[in-house]
């Protein structure tokens, strides 16, 4: 982006030319820009050049304001940096409130993007109850069946299938699903995001066949409508891969990975972070782990790994479950130390980035009580069984597969 790093070297000297409001306006703007091609920590220092222009010529709870300080929130937890993302988030939905009331359509987005924060860290009762307050607020002020109504239906869908409640999760999508059909059309991106998310919760129930049969619905809409190298078409050729893989079915789910694999890197680059999500799932690395051929498995999570630090940071979710996966590796490989030590850069890391009661922390808990039963080290192992337990039940449920 060489125009934009041009820019950037002339906005020093232009701002001082400027008035507050404008000066204000353009570092917005700009922050958008780099936001939208992932150039998070210049968005967030542009922002933060706008949030103080327009606070001092508009106000802390003027719109313009708010908006500065809600994008700021996304960026933050585009980076994985929930915590902050909720702080910023929070600031947003207060001001919201009051300057433009609780029913206002960006107070109502404020409060689904902070449901969808709490889901990412697997707070899932807070995210049901920030989605139902979105739901009522927009029925009521848009109707039960606008396009952003069954944004915040399909959102909640997603939250029980988490849970591990799929019957509930398919009754919400399918009223997304029929709304979004009727509202927007049976090809329209929205609507076939709903079909390729039914398939995914056919796929955790285990029903293999039925998951490809709604992810060739949401394919061939998506090829149709988006195109073959669009990113979405692109998320369910990887899904059917997966499927692919978990009926054993190497050789195809080979097939479907490396296609996702070389659309991601012609539409989005070789370190994008889906590219490298490709990378961490593709058999190479869980069939050679399947065939116990570990040092090939490693190599593949090595690249995903490199790229993911490059391109996300250490901290990111994504960059430590490639780390729990290299642990998972050297667990299996009978290397209990090393994998302890992975295992706990993975815990230390998504503790920190999403919450001790997390269920991506207590698969990490689990795994290294695990080790310590493996060692003989029984007394460990129970203590810390008996640390992951309580805490599955409390964010999954008593009758969750993984409780």
């Amino acid at each position: 982006m060489p125009h934009i790093n041009a820019v950037m070297k002339h906005i020093p000297s232009q701002y001082l030319a400027l008035g507050s409001t404008q000066r204000g306006d353009e570092a917005y703007a700009l922050g958008n820009t780099f936001s939208r091609h992932g150039r998070y920590k210049q968005a967030v220092e542009l922002y933060e050049q706008a949030l103080t222009a327009r606070e001092k010529a508009l106000g802390v709870d003027h719109p313009d304001t708010l908006s500065t300080v809600y994008n700021m929130a996304l960026v933050f937890s585009r980076q994985g940096h929930y915590a902050k993302a909720l702080e910023w988030y929070e600031r947003a939905l207060a001001g919201y409130d009051k300057a433009l009331g609780v029913d206002h359509p960006n107070t109502l987005t404020t409060v689904n993007n902070l449901a969808l924060l709490f889901d990412k860290q697997g707070q899932y009762e807070k995210a049901l109850e920030l989605n139902e307050r979105a739901l009522a607020g927009k029925e009521k002020t848009l109707g039960v069946d606008h396009p952003d109504t069954l944004t915040t239906v399909h959102n909640m869908a997603s939250v029980f299938d988490k849970q591990g409640r799929y019957e509930k999760a398919l009754e919400l999508y399918e009223r997304a699903l029929a709304g979004t059909e009727k509202a927007l059309g049976i090809d329209h991106p929205d609507t076939l995001t709903t079909v390729n998310c039914m398939a995914s919760v056919f796929d955790n129930q285990g029903k293999y066949e039925k998951a490809l049969e709604w992810y060739e619905r949401a394919l061939a809409g998506r090829e149709k409508t988006l195109g073959v190298d669009h990113p979405d078409t692109l998320i369910t050729v990887h899904n059917m891969a997966l499927v692919y893989d978990k009926q054993g079915q190497y050789q195809k789910a080979l097939e479907w990975y490396e296609r996702a694999l070389a659309g991601r890197e012609k539409a989005l680059g070789t370190n994008h972070p889906d590219t490298l999500t490709t990378v961490h799932n593709m058999p190479m690395a869980s069939v050679f782990a399947k065939q116990g051929q570990y040092e090939k498995a490693l190599e593949w999570y090595e690249r995903a790994l490199v790229g993911m630090e490059n391109a996300l940071g250490v901290d990111h979710p994504d960059t430590l479950t490639t780390v729990h996966s290299m642990a998972v590796i050297f667990d299996n490989q009978g290397y209990y130390e090393k994998a302890l030590e992975w295992y706990e850069r993975a815990l230390a890391g998504t503790e920190k980035a999403l919450g001790i009661d997390h269920p991506h922390t207590l698969t990490i808990i689990h795994n290294m009580a695990s080790i310590f039963d493996k060692q003989g080290q029984y007394a460990k192992a129970l203590e810390w069984y008996g640390r992951a337990l309580p805490r599955r039940e409390k964010a999954l449920g008593v009758g969750h597969p993984h409780t």
